[in-house]
């Protein structure tokens, strides 16, 4: 887990500097395609059965809402401070309870829907937003975060439905496709030292998931969680020593709340599936004949 945090600041970093000279889109549509070029031997190995689909429907919203928020990240990533940036992206699990409760149908009990609303309140204080007009870097970031929570909600919609090879090999391609398109109006290209800095993001960010999907595949969710938050002390560090950022502390602030929001939704919703289930009243049980 701490290597993926790692990773994952890396990327943040090298989506920064790619930024400098090179539109969002462009950069997401890069991200997609080497990420789809990882997957390529197993769509080899698998056979292009794999790519056949019980629910399109389900793997296209998700496929745009990668798309969107990819771009909306990567270009928080770009025009905020690093901390700023990657704190917001912390909020995705407060969006996916309201998108849950919405869509699944899962039922939010006050402990965990109280957590939530201080979690979101944690975001305007990050933000401030009647301090000044909202920045559309701001705006991105939490469109962002909610349309990465979307994204995860309809993973748990198709996974009855597809096997996990199909999921991720139409994911890989869908992205690839719809990245493309926007990224073509505002197309340039790119010099040799950007493509290389875009071929590294893409290694490094995969390299993050894998790290990621291990971590929680041997450890306990409520241990690997706060791990992952040392994105926030390792983007913070990385946006004061190469970019001169210094920021507020609001921002720290923020953070806090979200970080402490959303660790004791994940511990709640760990300590509810662990309890055993509630023996029956005896008082309540008929008589048998």
């Amino acid at each position: 887990m701490l290597g993926g945090a790692l990773f994952f600041s890396v990327t943040a970093v090298l989506i920064k500097i790619a930024g400098q000279t090179l539109h969002t889109f462009e950069i997401v549509f890069f991200r997609c395609l080497f990420g789809m070029l990882v997957v390529i031997p197993l769509l080899i190995k698998s056979g292009l059965g794999a790519l056949k689909v019980n629910k399109p429907g389900l793997h296209l919203i998700r496929a745009t809402c990668a798309v969107v928020g990819m771009s909306g990240g990567f270009y928080a990533m770009t025009h905020l401070e690093l901390a700023t940036a990657i704190s917001l992206s912390f909020t995705r699990p407060l969006f996916m309870i309201i998108l849950a409760a919405i869509f699944l149908g899962e039922f939010v009990r006050w402990r965990r829907g109280l957590a939530t609303a201080i979690g979101f309140i944690g975001m305007l204080i990050m933000v401030q937003p009647g301090a000044s007009s909202i920045e559309p870097a701001v705006l991105s970031g939490v469109l962002a975060a909610l349309a990465v929570g979307g994204a995860l909600i309809t993973v748990k919609m198709i996974v009855p439905y597809d096997a996990p090879v199909t999921i991720m090999l139409t994911f890989s391609i869908a992205t690839v496709v719809m990245a493309a398109v926007p990224a073509a109006f505002v197309w340039q290209a790119p010099t040799t030292g950007e493509l290389l800095l875009l071929m590294g993001l893409g290694i490094v960010a995969s390299c993050g998931q894998y790290c990621f999907i291990q971590a929680f595949a041997i450890g306990d969710a409520t241990v690997m969680s706060p791990i992952d938050y040392v994105q926030i002390i390792l983007g913070s560090t990385a946006g004061f020593f190469l970019f001169s950022e210094r920021p507020g502390v609001e921002t720290f602030i923020g953070a806090a709340v979200i970080v402490a929001s959303t660790l004791y939704i994940v511990m709640r919703g760990a300590r509810v599936q662990a309890a055993p289930p509630t023996p029956p009243d005896p008082a309540a049980t008929p008589p048998s004949a």
